[in-house]
């Protein structure tokens, strides 16, 4: 007699049909007596096991409850997590990320989690198989990013919805991205990578709750105890003009949702920090358009300055920080304009020699001109592409070492690789643009000092700088 193969399979918590109904209720009587289970089903359940054709036991400890309880969203019945987590997850508080944790107002049990990963199986049409080239610390420079707009921000997130996608923390969609919060958001990014709430800032910029549009996200990450807590949500709107709620996208047990959602979360609300897609393309409030690039001619006066909120104020806040005005900023750059885009743009000013008008943190067509060709002198007296002399008052950020990154930084990095014989990648050079000869011979001076894996990937942190020019 050959022996059935039971396929397990959960419960949807909304469906009323008998077979799902029987299903929860069976999850239910399963529960022992001392967690609250029936004294009644108890027997009953121990005796209970189901076995595979190869005889292996599923049943016993294994199972899990489905008491109805009644949270934020309204009554629900917990649902299994995956058969590899072993945690039980209700919907309706918050949700589970893929290195964050459960957060719910009901006790519930610690869930295992992994961390930031590659997609999975074969990329999809029209996806850039090319790995993250980026370390797995510090903030991504955006050229390093695929570029989105907020449309297609939301379009992908409502793929999730409309297919109704299983929450999972093991499992991956077709399209490659984790199936839990954080890979989620990876997805409607585009990112190349699955990625996790300690790590999704470093794709973003973080802005203030006033500044929040389509495509911004609202992220708790908790670093004290991430296996507590860290949820991300994809904000869609507000619901009214009060912006005391707004539509929420999330992937949270039993499935993928868009629902009304109070600011910023039903649990740890003031926790919740909102941040923007550093490679987003459609600008703020008002328009803004592409991305500038280096062919990008000045966009007039008007798109700077008090009131201005676009991308072409986020790419003159990115070419500062690259020309040593990263000081200036507590966080961003972003599209609105602020105190610290014209005190940095004035400290630009200030050391082309310029006085008066000419340096009143505004920047005109000179201004705009010398930053796109890194021209000119950096903040602070050294000089851009156009007349080397990068020895650095201190190290000027990771973000000025990336592929498609040009600056008098990188030529200065090279040349005093050659100086220290470590420039044996070079074929030309070295020169401002930064490319694979400077990051193997970076490598090469870091493996010298008998650092390995992460420490010696080639992009050069504060202390190889150090190291360097010392």
């Amino acid at each position: 007699m050959s022996v059935p193969v039971f396929e397990e399979f959960e419960p949807a918590a909304d469906c009323g049909c008998p077979g799902c109904a029987r299903q929860r209720r069976d999850l239910a009587l399963g529960l022992p007596v001392r967690q609250g289970g029936h004294p009644a089903a108890h027997g009953a359940r121990r005796a209970l096991v189901l076995v595979t054709a190869a005889g292996v036991v599923l049943g016993g400890g294994g199972a899990g409850a489905a008491t109805a309880l009644t949270g934020p969203a309204g009554p629900v019945d917990a649902a299994p997590a995956d058969a590899a987590g072993g945690a039980y997850v209700v919907d309706g508080a918050d949700g589970v990320d893929g290195a964050g944790g459960v957060d719910t107002p009901w006790p519930g049990p610690e869930t295992p989690q992994g961390g930031r990963g590659p997609l999975h199986g074969a990329p999809g049409p029209g996806a850039d198989p090319a790995p993250n080239t980026v370390p797995t610390t510090g903030q991504v420079a955006p050229g390093t990013l695929r570029q989105t707009t907020r449309a297609e921000i939301i379009n992908r997130a409502k793929q999730w919805v409309s297919a109704q996608v299983p929450y999972s923390m093991e499992k991956y969609w077709s399209d490659g991205y984790r199936q839990d919060c954080s890979g989620f958001i990876s997805m409607a990014w585009n990112l190349r990578s699955n990625e996790w709430t300690g790590s999704l800032d470093r794709f973003a910029v973080r802005i203030d709750r006033s500044e929040l549009q389509p495509g911004d996200i609202l992220l708790f990450h908790n670093p004290a105890n991430p296996t507590r807590g860290s949820h991300v949500t994809i904000f869609g709107g507000w619901t009214d003009y009060t912006h005391t709620s707004y539509i929420a996208y999330e992937q949270t047990k039993p499935r993928t949702r868009k629902q009304a959602t109070p600011m910023a979360y039903w649990e740890n609300s003031d926790r919740y920090v909102p941040y923007r897609y550093l490679a987003v393309v459609s600008g703020g409030s008002t328009g803004g358009g592409a991305q500038p690039t280096e062919a990008t001619p000045f966009p007039g006066a008007g798109k700077f300055g008090p009131g201005a909120d676009n991308a072409y104020v986020t790419r003159l806040g990115q070419l500062l920080v690259e020309r040593g005005g990263k000081k200036y900023y507590s966080r961003g750059p972003g599209p609105k304009w602020g105190e610290a885009d014209r005190r940095a743009t004035q400290a630009f000013q200030l050391a082309q020699g310029w006085k008066g008008k000419e340096a009143d943190g505004l920047p005109g067509p000179d201004t705009w001109k010398l930053l796109m060709t890194h021209g000119g002198k950096d903040i602070g007296g050294s000089s851009g592409s156009g007349g080397p002399s990068a020895h650095a008052t201190g190290f000027p950020g990771r973000g000025s070492f990336r592929p498609g990154q040009s600056n008098a930084y990188v030529e200065k990095l090279g040349e005093q690789l050659v100086k220290r014989g470590f420039g044996k990648h070079y074929l030309s050079g070295p020169g401002p643009r930064w490319t694979e000869a400077d990051r193997r011979n970076v490598e090469a001076f870091q493996r010298a000092q008998g650092w390995r894996g992460a420490a010696a990937d080639g992009y050069p942190g504060p202390e190889t700088w150090r190291r360097l020019f010392r």
